[in-house]
């Protein structure tokens, strides 16, 4: 595998975080957002709703669903958005904020990240690689655990080193649920992370095997 490849890879988490702090409700019908793939638009659509839950950014996202044919009732995710409103009115709510968190991972990850559409059609034709290149980044781009750990084990039997990131996913559950809240504790939870991320994206073909294509007609 080329050196660009990886690197573009490694950057892409990093570039889609940085993405929707730039692109806010006003600007979405811009020309720097038009010219992102569908995979990247919907990618910061979630994010932008996720961090900034505005009427804006949930119709974004319903619009972007129509007109892709996904069959989502993006209006199912209006109470998280009370709910959120709610909780920055409260003080001492941290358990009450991870707890809607899961439910809004669990909701988005209902919009499948388009990068499984480009695995699958890779499987299709026969292209291990990029087979196994996509759906990573799908992984990357999915929020719940339910949905990460799923991916990764219908992986394991075509990427063995799905095995091992499953378990390693598994090892940062445990960290995230006893962490404590303080700084430094926080800052141990982000490096564990960062280094997870950086796992996942560190491609390892040397024992995968190729996938069986569909058969002919």
């Amino acid at each position: 595998m080329s050196i660009s490849t990886l690197f573009t890879i490694a950057i892409a988490a990093i570039l889609l975080r940085i993405f929707w702090l730039k692109i806010k409700d006003a600007n979405m019908k811009g020309e720097g957002f038009k010219r992102l793939p569908p995979k990247d638009q919907l990618a910061v659509l979630k994010e932008c709703l996720l961090n900034n839950p505005t009427n804006g950014n949930l119709q974004n996202l319903k619009n972007f669903c129509e007109k892709t044919g996904a069959d989502l009732d993006t209006e199912s995710y209006r109470p998280f958005m009370q709910k959120q409103l709610e909780l920055t009115r409260k003080k001492d709510a941290l358990a009450e904020d991870n707890e809607l968190f899961g439910a809004e991972a669990t909701w988005m990850d209902q919009i499948r990240p388009l990068e499984f559409e480009e695995a699958e059609s890779a499987r299709k034709e026969g292209r291990h690689e990029d087979f196994i290149l996509r759906t990573l980044e799908g992984i990357a781009r999915l929020y719940s655990d339910e949905a990460i750990l799923k991916e990764l084990g219908n992986l394991e039997a075509d990427y063995p080193k799905a095995n091992e990131l499953a378990q390693g996913y598994r090892d940062l559950m445990v960290l995230r649920d006893t962490s404590g809240a303080d700084d430094d504790s926080l800052a141990k939870l982000r490096n564990a992370k960062a280094t997870w991320e950086g796992n996942l994206l560190q491609i390892d073909l040397g024992n995968s095997s190729e996938p069986q294509q569909d058969s002919a007609p």
